[in-house]
């Protein structure tokens, strides 16, 4: 297990700037994620930590050792790639032995190592295999062994699933999160998937544009992202925004006209600006009478997944929606649906996209329910 460190990171081609000083730790044994949409640096943050790429200004320290200049193999980092990179004339064997064996290790040494990263990736009986004669999740475990077998102080993860079809991704989700519990190693995991990140990780870094947007466990993001991007990249399907205005704010209390309906939140002071929305998740909106009315729903289009349906629809005034609803529903396309929303669950971003806090209240008067009403005109 090791200790990460990055200290005001840059990383620059010629005069494009990637990576805009990314600062941050990771605790011995932590499983982090880098996640956010194609292009945000994600992989080449990874990469500067391998060594494969050079640190433009600031630094890395790995257990308080700045490793800015030590070469790739000399920094205990073992990294997983999105292509296999399997050997395809070597047997699995050889594939799992071929680094320690260009490293000199003894041969009872080689021997015992892959022994057990095969046990441990339930692989054994492959082991005189060759690439060519294995299916795609064993290919991807042979290559997971192969770092196991070099013991390194992190484990690097680069998209490692993306060739996998749905079903395998699953599987070896759930196969990397186990054996991150037996050998509690370092782990950096990159992806652009929401749901590997929610599932595998300890914390998850959101990026953008080669900037950190946020930081914090799943649940933390889900429940309070501090940004609109944050808020709208975590949860599937994707939170929705409603266009706000600002009716009346004062006490700590703010009343917003979304879709003709005043829903008053407990909101700080906020300014009405062109921008302004409300953020509520497709399954933290009910259709029927509960909650705060939101008036009807037109349906555009129905998903039946038999545990739950996604509903698509927009509101009277044209706004885009999405429900998640548990089970399977009797709704079709062109009904006409009543939805209200908890205010609770609401989330509020001002024009520039950040989160606006919510009144900090004593919790004996966190009973009172906010208030709606329709607006005239």
């Amino acid at each position: 297990m090791a200790k990460l460190v990055l200290d005001n990171v840059f990383k620059r081609f010629d005069s494009t700037e990637i990576i805009h000083g990314v600062s941050f730790d990771i605790k011995p044994g932590e499983f982090v994620v880098f996640v956010g949409p194609s292009g945000c640096g994600k992989s080449t943050l990874l990469r500067m930590i391998a060594g494969l790429e050079t640190v433009s200004a600031g630094n890395i320290y790995l257990d308080d050792e700045r490793v800015n200049d030590v070469p790739p193999a000399k920094r205990g980092i073992a990294m997983v790639f999105q292509s296999y990179a399997l050997y395809p004339h070597m047997t699995v064997y050889g594939n799992l032995a071929f680094g320690l064996e260009t490293m000199r290790a003894p041969k009872a040494e080689i021997e015992q190592r892959v022994a057990k990263a095969a046990k441990i990736l339930q692989i054994e009986p492959l082991l005189k295999r060759k690439p060519k004669q294995l299916s795609g999740g064993q290919r991807q475990r042979v290559a997971i062994g192969r770092a196991i077998v070099r013991e390194p102080r992190v484990f690097l993860f680069d998209e490692p699933l993306s060739n996998l079809d749905a079903e395998l991704r699953v599987q070896m989700r759930v196969e990397i999160a186990a054996l991150h519990k037996e050998l509690g190693t370092t782990m950096i995991y990159v992806t652009h998937d929401q749901v590997e990140a929610m599932t595998l990780a300890d914390r998850i870094v959101v990026l953008r544009a080669g900037v950190v947007e946020q930081i914090g466990s799943p649940l933390e993001l889900y429940n309070t992202p501090q940004n609109k991007f944050v808020a709208g990249f975590i949860g599937s399907p994707k939170m929705n925004f409603l266009d706000v205005s600002v009716v009346q704010s004062n006490t700590g209390m703010t009343t917003f006209n979304l879709a003709g309906t005043a829903v008053t939140l407990p909101v700080e002071a906020a300014v009405s600006a062109p921008g302004m929305a409300i953020g509520v998740r497709p399954e933290h909106i009910v259709a029927g009478s509960a909650g705060v009315s939101l008036g009807h729903m037109t349906v555009n289009h129905v998903e039946q997944l038999g545990g739950n349906a996604f509903v698509y629809g927009q509101l009277s005034d044209g706004q885009a929606l999405t429900l998640s609803l548990e089970g399977q529903q009797n709704i079709h396309s062109g009904q006409q649906i009543p939805i209200g929303i908890d205010p609770a669950l609401c989330h509020v971003f001002d024009a520039e996209g950040r989160t606006l806090p919510r009144r900090k209240t004593d919790p004996a008067h966190d009973a009172a329910p906010a208030s709606a009403e329709v607006l005239s005109g």
